[in-house]
């Protein structure tokens, strides 16, 4: 029967001469977070974020930080604690980078290791020695050195070699990230299917973030030690909660935006009828535009004009008439340098957040939700394409609207073929982002992985 790992305000700090006045490095801070019986669960993140660090105090490896008693931290494993159980007593089960065989051994040997360990009788060894190998695809296999096979192959032994012992956890840290993309590809549905079908719950340490969105069941995204965000991986990438965890994810086009009207905040009414006209007309924008400034990818650093925004039409009435995408979903209207725009806020994003009037923030367009029509048409925005770059089955754009660079992906056979263009954003794909969060662990130095 798998198992939920439950986690509760784990924190661990490294003294570090680099660290503010002699200070400590937070490698994780306060972290929380409960995975399913079954789930394989990704830990994701840059390096120095933490994920391994966290991943190791699963294991054991690692002595979490003492914590107050009020709040404690705590590793359970259903509901037996194993914060502080040595490593060898908590039936886990750990795929290393370097997969780690007995160059002496044969596969075999090799995968029968742990089960020599545990004195298991030989004849259930044997058996399930075999049964491993034929569910990793390799028992054709089991008389060959590790030197005999390829990289994918001794991958493929490592875990047959951790799954066998039935672990209650299985741990991987980073598995793929020494064979080359065409492998790595290849093995990431094999890798998956293997970990589903032992039903063990799993927890996986990437900084692959494709690698992490086909695979996952779902994501926590780690920065500086803290979790930013933790969601299933398309959730995470239509509806993410902060810049970073939009561009960490894949190219975002990222405009600062500021809330002119928010349909579900009932003490704000608009009295300036040259601010926000919620009719079937068009809604006129605001003379004045936030301070311009992007992260849009692919990085052009240049920044964004402040020029007036252009009038947007139906797509704020939208806003203001139209369902939301789902009860997890605010619409709200927003200025931004190309306009006024209708977009969505994810309360299940920030479910302890409504959108400040006054608070500035982001506005999250993905270059593959940024869609080319043939004409104008009310609601449509005109732009100029500066650029294309040909990637065979797509042709990404750079757009330039009002002096704001913009970045548009769409399959080639629909790129526009002239330099003036029209463009229409359908407000649900245009995501407002919570505000940076500023109570950052004393800036802490990068975490150790």
């Amino acid at each position: 029967m798998p198992l939920p790992i439950t986690i509760q305000s784990l924190t661990k700090t490294y003294k570090s001469r680099h660290a503010p006045h002699g200070g400590l490095v937070h490698a994780v801070h306060n972290a929380s977070l409960t995975i399913a019986p079954g789930e394989l669960f990704f830990l994701l993140g840059p390096s120095g974020c933490g994920k391994t660090t966290l991943l190791r105090m699963i294991a054991g490896f690692i002595e979490p930080d003492p914590t107050p008693k009020d709040k404690p931290g705590s590793i359970h494993f259903a509901d037996r604690d194993v914060t502080h159980t040595p490593p060898n007593k908590r039936n886990t089960a750990m795929v290393f980078q370097s997969y780690a065989l007995w160059p002496h051994m044969t596969v075999a040997q090799n995968v029968a290791f742990g089960l020599n360990v545990r004195k298991t009788p030989a004849e259930d060894r044997d058996r399930r020695v075999t049964e491993a190998l034929e569910a990793v695809q390799l028992a054709e296999y089991a008389a060959r050195k590790p030197n005999e096979l390829s990289g994918g192959q001794q991958q493929r032994v490592a875990l047959a070699r951790a799954l066998v012992i039935r672990p209650d956890v299985l741990l991987l840290d980073e598995p793929l990230s020494n064979l080359d993309a065409k492998l790595r590809a290849d093995l990431r549905a094999q890798v998956r299917t293997i970990c589903k079908s032992a039903g063990i719950t799993s927890v996986y340490v990437t900084h692959d973030q494709q690698e992490a969105l086909s695979m996952a069941d779902r994501i926590a995204i780690m920065r500086l030690g803290r979790i930013e965000q933790i969601a299933t991986p398309k959730d995470l990438y239509t509806r993410p909660r902060t810049a970073f965890v939009a561009t960490f994810l894949g190219d975002a086009n990222i405009l600062p935006a500021q809330l002119l009207s928010n349909p579900h905040l009932a003490d704000h009414t608009p009295t300036d009828s040259t601010t926000t006209t919620q009719t079937a007309t068009a809604v006129t924008p605001t003379a004045a535009t936030p301070t311009a400034s992007t992260a849009n990818t692919p990085p052009s650093q240049s920044p964004l004009s402040t020029e007036r925004p252009i009038n947007i039409g139906s797509g704020a009435q939208q806003a203001a008439t139209r369902p939301a995408q789902a009860e997890t979903d605010r619409q709200v209207v927003v200025t931004t340098p190309i306009g006024t725009l209708a977009a969505t806020q994810p309360i299940s994003a920030n479910p302890d957040r409504s959108p400040s009037i006054d608070a500035d923030h982001q506005l999250l367009i993905r270059p593959e939700s940024i869609r080319f029509v043939g004409s104008a048409t009310p609601g449509t925005i005109p732009a100029t394409i500066a650029d294309r770059t040909y990637l065979g089955s797509t042709v990404t754009c750079q757009l330039d609207i009002a002096g704001t660079t913009l970045y548009a992906t769409c399959p080639a056979a629909d790129a526009p073929t002239t330099d003036q263009a029209h463009i229409a954003l359908d407000p649900t794909d245009l995501i407002l982002l919570a505000p940076e969060p500023t109570n950052e662990p004393a800036k802490p130095q990068p975490a150790l992985t």
